[in-house]
């Protein structure tokens, strides 16, 4: 039975890819995560007593925990979803971004070549590192055009730029040393498990609770969505199918502005939990979830539109993502409504949803 060390399986789009991992075949899975606030045992409740599964609590730029983890499990694949993934905090705190998301795939890089030395011929042959990015390392685009997987990278922010240097070292190790990686550059993704801290869960909680929803901006900068599900599909096809030294770029294909992801999930709770029978709203005086929409200052360095061309993944790795927005977005909400108690809990002493990410002068001694 072979394993793998999916790092970071305990925040949104990890511990959806460790639940389908465990239900879709029969190798072992090992969770290395730091449990930072986004990441949560929580999320993985239904892997906990497997007995393919084992979670250990650690940090991906701690050295030595590193390496004796890889000694150990002896991975045929190591899958790395740990980062630090939200561009408002990136703004507050960019030397944690630095820290996890460069210097901690280094150390996995490092770990990963050393494990590949010394393994036997064909268990060499087969292994993969697969690194997880995002599409926000290509930058802003324009009103027309896709990114593809040879879009010069121009990152914005703090988190896209730690991203794109970990994809660069990513690169380098393959081409350098032969390391057998694969990159994934992904579009926005949504779903169950996701931290209330991004766009969609956010809005649903806050329309829930009668709380406003904040637009930053004018609301027109456009993303493209991906349901988690049909990512971690992808993922796990460009393991079985992908070229080593190659990127895949993963993309759903549903562009939305802002304004219009706002009003889908208000239409959306509209259709399960109506408006005039929610007693948050009647408790201020407000009939629809549209009436709670409230613009913000925008984001510093705020890119306007992403969007993904995922012909290459078609392509090689037969991949196509499944859910259109409209069938995901229902999805993800009633995973909401029946899962207030995880977003409770996970909330609970770390976040009550305010704005974060507005550009200030760093405090003494910030890292």
């Amino acid at each position: 039975m072979e394993t793998w060390i999916v790092t970071g399986g305990a925040g949104f789009i990890g511990s959806n890819f460790v639940h389908r991992a465990l239900a879709r075949g029969d190798r072992r899975i090992v969770v290395l995560d730091k449990l930072t606030y986004a990441g949560h045992r929580e999320s993985l409740a239904g892997a906990e007593g497997n007995p393919r599964f084992r979670f250990v609590a650690g940090d991906i730029a701690d050295r030595a925990l590193v390496r004796t983890l890889f000694a150990a499990e002896r991975p045929a694949a190591v899958v790395n979803f740990a980062a630090e993934s939200h561009v408002d905090r990136s703004i507050e705190a960019p030397g944690t971004f630095v820290e996890t998301n460069v210097v901690g795939v280094f150390e996995l890089l490092e770990a990963a070549r050393g494990h590949l030395a010394g393994l036997p011929d064909g268990e060499r042959e087969r292994f993969r590192f697969l690194h997880v990015s995002t599409d926000e390392v290509y930058g802003s685009l324009g009103p027309t055009g896709l990114f593809t997987e040879t879009t010069p990278y121009d990152p914005s922010s703090p988190y896209s730029a730690s991203k794109a240097a970990a994809d660069h070292l990513v690169h380098a190790w393959a081409r350098t040393y032969g390391l057998p990686a694969l990159l994934t550059n992904c579009s926005n993704n949504y779903g169950p498990y996701q931290y209330p801290e991004k766009l969609i869960p956010l809005m649903i909680l806050n329309a829930l609770e009668g709380r406003p929803l904040p637009i930053y901006g004018d609301g027109g900068n456009v993303r493209d969505w991906i349901y988690v599900g049909d990512h971690c599909e992808g993922i796990e096809l460009a393991l079985a199918h992908g070229r080593p030294g190659e990127r895949y770029n993963l993309g759903g294909g549903n562009e939305r502005t802002n304004l219009e992801v706002v009003a889908a999930i208000c239409a959306a709770l509209e259709a399960v939990r109506p408006a005039r029978e929610n007693p948050a709203l009647a408790a201020r005086g407000v009939t629809s979830y549209e009436a709670l929409r409230t613009f913000v200052p925008d984001r510093p360095g705020h890119d306007r539109r992403y969007a993904i061309d995922a012909t290459k993944a078609a392509r090689e790795l037969g991949w196509r993502a499944r859910h259109d927005f409209t069938s995901g977005l229902a999805a993800t909400v009633a995973w909401y409504l029946d899962h207030l108690d995880w977003c409770a809990a996970v909330q609970s002493g770390r976040y009550d949803r305010e704005r974060l990410g507005l550009a200030t002068a760093p405090a003494e001694g910030a890292k």
